[in-house]
């Protein structure tokens, strides 16, 4: 026989040797992934076997569609070349549709997944005003008052100053003057 028909025979051999067990090993695999995407046994079984057909159509196609070589081989090195690049495109091929099959599966199950979530994640529009038990510029009764450095203390009278009536500084009972605290009335 011709080193061409043993190139070719060796190569279909592996090329479907390959599919087969690359089919077997995905359809067993992958039925895990296809139940979790549908939610469903029964249809995840389903797929599963219309993936098998398809990848078996698909790639045996391609073998034998590439299989053709038209220029004469005339040593077996030469043989052996042209055999490991039809292989690696075989190879190639089945990667290919492999990973085709779990981008579109994983965006069907994104999908499935984002339609049956009860509230759809969204962006706050706003902010609400914090609610304060006292206002925030009142300091609490148990905390003493800042005061800038060479001021009298709060309370003490200022020279010049009436000492009758409030005192500067603490909160003044019904005025309108710029002691007044509008949060006390």
């Amino acid at each position: 026989m011709d080193i061409k028909v043993w190139m070719y025979l060796i190569y279909l051999a592996v090329s479907v040797g390959l599919t087969i067990w690359v089919a077997r090993a995905l359809a067993r695999n992958g039925q895990v992934f296809l139940e979790e995407v549908f939610a469903d046994e029964r249809l995840a079984r389903a797929v599963n076997s219309l993936l098998v057909v398809g990848f078996y159509l698909l790639n045996l196609g391609y073998v034998t569609v590439s299989m053709k070589h038209p220029d004469p081989v005339d040593s077996t090195s030469q043989a052996m070349e042209e055999l490991s690049m039809k292989i690696g495109l075989v190879l190639l091929v089945l990667g290919a549709l492999h990973f085709f099959n779990v981008f579109a599966l994983g965006r069907y199950r994104r999908n499935r997944l984002r339609q049956m979530a009860p509230h759809p994640p969204l962006a706050p529009i706003g902010r609400l005003p914090m609610q304060y038990a006292a206002a925030p510029h009142q300091p609490a009764p148990h905390q003493p008052v800042p005061q800038p450095v060479g001021a009298p203390p709060v309370g003490a009278p200022t020279v010049g100053a009436p000492t009758v009536g409030p005192q500067q500084g603490g909160p003044q009972q019904g005025g309108t003057g710029p002691g007044t605290n509008p949060q006390a009335r």
